[in-house]
């Protein structure tokens, strides 16, 4: 037996074949044992070619598909994560609770995930793949509307729907009248005689590639709408305390994020007061706790000089100054304290922002006294709109409304940090170089506090009262121009989607001759170039229009008495 190595002479393997830059081949064992198959290889793509092919990958419908796909898959984290520009309390908290993720979500631009550098490729691709998926399909559209119908297939008994009967009327008589039928049913229409038989072929549905490029362009127009509303426009949130007034300019914002073409010289002069705000919940059943009904009484003056006026401000009611809106899209409490420095003056009172934790409205914040002397306080702690003991001896909040209100706090002296130069948030403390007050034993000392109570932190530091507590709302400011554009392109989109599926395109032909014993034959047969239709049904209504004005035949409608399969579009278009 030869051994797998041998092989018979004068029979080269198939890495014996010499390969050039001029002459490459794919090299294989032909089926049977039979000598290797040398194939050419395709030449390599030249730079311009190449480029073509990208471009044609791109601007491919399935590549719009996919990249309409990632585009929404890459909004998922901006739905799960707090947005910088949306909540930045949110993401200050959020970083405070997941201290190791915040390096790699800031690598990943998850903080500002609709102004990232990779939200935004997809985005671009997208309305450059929409781009070249419309406008050849709408030189090809625009064609095939110019077109006529097309002829009619040799063999009409071959398609699903066919009917035929003969009649006295001549053949010029029945094409005569199944054009004048078939143009009132809305149908384009084309006579003409093929060897003395009288053919009418109609087609209709034209709408329904008008309808797929509606939707097409239509979601163009939204992208192109969002991304200038993006750019000329801007997005702002304060939170402003009862009672307080807010003026639209740039440092009275806690948030601004303006768009990339928006001038901040541009920001409408207007001044706000919140007078008052009102919330109501829920108190008994499944939604105890919800919320019913929040609203804000503003004093709003549109610019300076002008008479001030009321308006109430509630959800999905926003205010608009000069094309600036103003919408109430959040709440929570300020705890009102008197703090004291060790020399018995006061440090600071007045109301503080708390951030609500939960649907409970627990609310965390931050106090800080940068005035107190002999050294700096600082307090950071939970607001309890109802405190009581929950499970586990631990101190929670029963009902967001303030039944119960109850003020805890870890006091700090030292220095807040302040004058180092770098911007602070007012929700954190910087406790770097602060010292927290203890017990006598060592302990750290939780400050609990009700309404009208006062705690000592020791000789020579200070005291905090609780004195009650404000309510605050917070507003979002926003001018997007062009508003309008996405909103319109998004019922273009419904429009074009709606005639995309329910117009459908339908061929008819009606074909006349005279048979050998002087009597006319017709024919009349019906394709649908999409599934779901019943032509049988409209060649049946066709045939009982075109029989029905010359009164009966002496011959009945001779449908096939076998279905046959529908012939392809291809072989039928064919004459």
């Amino acid at each position: 037996m030869r051994r797998q190595s041998e092989r018979p002479s004068g029979v080269s393997r198939p890495d014996d074949f010499a390969r050039t830059a001029d002459d490459a081949y794919v090299v294989g064992e032909q089926q049977g044992g039979g000598p290797p198959d040398r194939r050419p290889l395709p030449p390599a793509l030249r730079p311009i070619e190449f480029a073509r092919w990208i471009w044609r990958q791109l601007t491919s419908m399935r590549t719009a598909l996919v990249l309409l796909f990632l585009l929404a898959l890459a909004s998922i984290p901006g739905s799960l994560i707090p947005q910088t520009r949306i909540s930045p309390s949110e993401v200050a908290s959020f970083k405070q609770r997941h201290p190791d993720l915040v390096t790699l979500f800031d690598r990943l631009g998850l903080f500002n995930v609709y102004s990232s550098v990779w939200f935004g490729a997809i985005y671009l691709l997208l309305m450059i793949s929409l781009l070249g998926c419309i406008v050849p399909r709408a030189r090809v559209y625009a064609r095939a509307a110019r077109a006529r119908p097309p002829k009619a297939p040799r063999r009409l008994d071959r398609l699903g729907a066919y009917e035929t009967w003969t009649t006295d009327e001549s053949a010029s008589e029945v094409a005569t009248r199944a054009r004048g039928l078939l143009k009132s049913q809305r149908r384009r229409v084309d006579a003409y005689d093929v060897d003395g038989t009288q053919v009418v072929a109609a087609e209709k549905g034209y709408l329904r590639e008008a309808g797929n490029l509606v939707f097409h362009l239509a979601l163009l127009v939204v992208l192109v709408g969002v991304a200038v509303t993006g750019l000329y426009g801007f997005k702002g949130r304060v939170a402003v305390i009862t009672g307080n007034s807010f003026q639209n300019a740039l440092v009275s914002y806690d948030d601004f994020t303006p768009g990339s073409q928006f001038d901040i010289a541009n920001l409408a002069p207007f001044t706000l007061t919140v007078d008052d705000f009102h919330v109501s919940w829920a108190r008994s059943g499944v939604g105890r706790g919800t919320p019913t009904g929040f609203d804000a009484d503003l004093t709003v003056t549109d610019h300076p000089g002008a008479q001030p006026y009321n308006y109430d401000l509630r959800v999905n009611h926003p205010l608009d100054v000069d094309g600036t809106s103003v919408f109430l899209i959040g709440h929570g409490y300020a705890p009102v304290v008197t703090v004291k420095d060790g020399d018995g003056n006061v440090a600071y009172s007045g109301p503080v922002i708390f951030l609500p934790q939960n649907s409970s409205f627990l609310s965390f914040g931050v106090i800080k006294a940068p005035d107190a002397s002999p050294t700096q306080l600082g307090f950071q702690g939970y607001f309890f709109p109802t405190a009581d003991i929950c499970t586990g001896n631990v101190p929670c909040s029963t009902f967001p409304d303030a039944d119960n209100p109850v003020l805890s706090l870890i006091a700090y002296s030292g220095n807040l940090g302040l004058d180092k130069g770098a911007a602070q948030s007012v929700y954190v403390l910087d406790t770097q170089d602060m010292k927290q007050i203890k017990t006598a034993d060592g302990k750290p000392r939780a400050l609990i506090l009700s309404k009208g109570e006062t705690a000592d932190l020791g000789d020579g530091v200070g005291s905090i009262r609780f004195d009650g507590y404000e309510r605050w709302a917070q507003l979002q400011v926003s001018r997007q121009p062009g508003k309008l554009v996405p909103l319109v392109g998004v019922l273009a989109a419904i429009a074009g989607l709606l005639g995309s599926l329910f117009v459908r395109p339908r061929r008819t032909w009606v074909r006349s001759r005279t048979d050998e014993a002087g009597r006319t034959v017709v024919e009349v047969a019906a394709l649908d170039r999409v599934s779901g239709g019943d032509p049988k049904a409209h060649v049946a209504e066709v045939v009982a229009r075109l029989r029905g004005p010359t009164g009966p035949d002496d011959a009945d409608p001779q449908p096939r008495s076998q279905p046959k399969p529908e012939a392809r579009e291809d072989e039928e278009s064919s004459t």
